[in-house]
């Protein structure tokens, strides 16, 4: 039986498991999905274990930025952002990194209409931040804002966005108030993280983009609906990424994206408090 599993540390919150599962029905496949707890520091020996019959892993934190070392090839998005969500074993048994985290958000504002912008604001500054640049860029957009804590780090992202040829400011938590008027807003944070400025950040922009989605609603998202702000959240990309994850491991395309996000959806459901 061909197998695929999703590695990271927590794991156990993953949807994966339930949207890779669901895919694998929709498409009459008979392969196996499961989920593994691997720290950073034990992939290498976890990956020389795997089997023949192992196609794919899907990878969470903080496995992103050492999977690169492991691999024979990377993807040119996986390589300029220095992270790879996706290792694929190939029939001749090399390996390859690939990250589908950035066409999976240019994916998700597609599906709602959205594929080109000029400007936009960043608020986080972490892994999920640096794909955001990198997918804003796709989107035609040429001007960022990226909001931190500590503006001291935010020196990868500005040599990221440099690369990118994005123009890009560093802003602190303590402007937030003369930061506005643009066309995007995407909020990388965890949950709860943005809850301070929610009803800030749900007004800098006609679309928000949440990438937290449990629990849901955010404060951020709250606060967009009432105004009447267009609202995407953490699930839309999460399904779109791992669409991606879903073809590049089955060959079979398009993935059965309605199937997948009902099974996250369900999945989320029932792990909501009774």
């Amino acid at each position: 039986m061909t197998r695929c599993a999703v590695l990271g540390s927590p794991i156990t919150h993953s949807l994966s498991p339930a949207m890779h599962r669901a895919a694998y029905a929709a498409l009459g496949l008979d392969w196996r999905y499961d989920a593994f707890e691997v720290e950073e520091d034990e992939l290498r020996a976890f990956v020389a274990s795997l089997d023949e019959d192992v196609r794919g892993l899907s990878l969470t934190m903080p496995l992103k930025r050492v999977a690169l070392d492991l691999v024979d090839t990377v993807d040119p998005v996986a390589e300029l952002i220095g992270a790879a969500n996706t290792m694929l074993f190939e029939p001749d048994g090399s390996r390859s990194a690939h990250n589908t985290d950035v066409p999976g958000l240019v994916n998700a504002f597609a599906e709602q209409g959205i594929t080109a912008a000029e400007t936009a604001v960043v608020v986080g500054g972490g892994a999920t931040a640096a794909s955001t640049l990198a997918a804003l860029r796709g989107m035609k957009v040429s001007e960022v804002t990226v909001v931190v804590r500590d503006v001291s780090k935010a020196e990868r992202l500005l040599d990221l966005a440099a690369e990118l040829g994005l123009r890009m400011s560093v802003a602190d938590f303590t402007q937030v108030e003369q930061i506005g008027g643009f066309d995007l807003c995407v909020s990388t944070l965890p949950g709860g993280a943005v809850d301070p400025w929610a009803e800030h950040f749900a007004a800098v922009a006609p679309v928000v983009f949440d990438v937290a989605y449990h629990p849901w609603p955010t404060k951020l998202a709250i606060a967009a609906h009432r105004i009447g702000t267009e609202l995407l959240n953490g699930l839309d990309l999460l399904v779109h990424q791992a669409t991606l994850q879903v073809e590049m491991m089955t060959g079979r395309s398009p993935a059965p994206l309605a199937a997948m996000r009902s099974a996250a959806r369900e999945e989320l459901g029932d792990r909501e408090p009774a």
